[in-house]
């Protein structure tokens, strides 16, 4: 029978695609995993690896292997979770993943209300993109992330908090939009400021300004929504701004003009997402009040 080690092992190599890495990671010698990876193939009878100069290739089998492996790994640490804390989320250590356009506007007001409501409460705090947030929820290393939605998985679950709606910040001086209201249509591709690849908020503006092409915008690799502020408040261009922020800086910034959009306003939804094997529904329902409470702008 394959053990929990091999499994943890094997996790790790499918993710990190190098023994080295994969063994810094378990913190054990690249000989031991090498060894018990060897064991975990030879007990199947398959071939879970192809290795190669330039690191490892999961075979098919192998690919179907490691969605498996994740699966029980995750599910192993929630039954932990659930003997620990007897099915209790919000005592003990809560693991929490934001994304980088949420996390500065959010959690300066929910951390203290949840270490107000829930005093025993240790919170381990992770600020990453959505593909990593995901990767890291769906193998058990997190227990709930915010983000903003659809994620599709079919061993997550998700719920939906509140709406977070997009205005138009432009120039100060400018003349190219000089009515109350902003227009998608309006908006060249030329003059969009977007935060860099890998940003969930960037394909969300895109969406938005359907008329832009991708290929056309100017390359600044903005990673967060102030820089993005500050490079049109200094003429660079226009840009695309959540609520979220805009509230969470006091709903003006210098050099900046702000443009609603008429209806229906383009937004995005914020949600909770967490595993299906989480026993802890009556938490997950309580870290969703909180958040709702403690938005900007609540």
């Amino acid at each position: 029978m394959l053990s929990i080690r091999q499994l943890r092992y094997f996790e790790a190599l499918s993710r990190h695609r190098h023994f080295g890495r994969a063994a810094e990671d378990c913190a054990v010698t690249q000989p031991a995993l090498s060894m018990q990876i060897r064991e975990m193939e030879e007990m199947l009878g398959v071939r879970l690896l192809e290795r190669g100069r330039g690191g490892v290739r999961l075979t098919p089998v192998g690919e179907e292997a490691a969605g498996r492996a994740r699966g029980v790994l995750a599910a192993l640490a929630d039954m932990e979770r659930t003997i620990r804390d007897s099915g209790r989320l919000l005592e003990g250590r809560l693991r929490l993943g934001v994304i980088a356009s949420i996390a500065p506007y959010l959690l300066p007001r929910l951390l203290p209300e949840m270490a107000r409501r829930h005093p025993g409460l240790e919170i381990a705090l992770r600020e990453s993109q959505t593909e990593h947030l995901v990767a890291d929820l769906v193998q058990g290393d997190l227990d709930l992330v915010i983000l903003s939605l659809p994620v599709e998985h079919p061993a997550l679950e998700a719920m939906a908090l509140f709406e977070d709606r997009f205005v138009l910040a432009v120039p100060e001086a400018s003349v190219d939009f000089p009515g109350p209201q902003a227009s998608a249509d309006s908006i060249l591709a030329a003059d969009l400021l977007l935060l860099e690849d890998g940003h969930c908020l960037r394909d969300q503006a895109l969406n938005v300004c359907r008329k832009a092409d991708a290929r056309q915008l100017r390359r600044f690799g903005a990673s967060s929504l102030a820089t993005l502020a500050q490079l049109v408040a200094n003429g660079q261009g226009i840009t695309l701004l959540p609520d979220l922020f805009v509230r969470a800086e006091g709903g003006r910034m210098a050099g900046v003009r702000l443009l609603p959009f008429p209806d229906p306003v383009p937004a995005r939804t914020i949600g909770l997402v967490w595993r299906r094997t989480l026993p802890s529904r009556k938490d997950v329902e309580a870290v969703a009040d909180m958040v709702r409470a403690c938005r900007p702008g609540a």
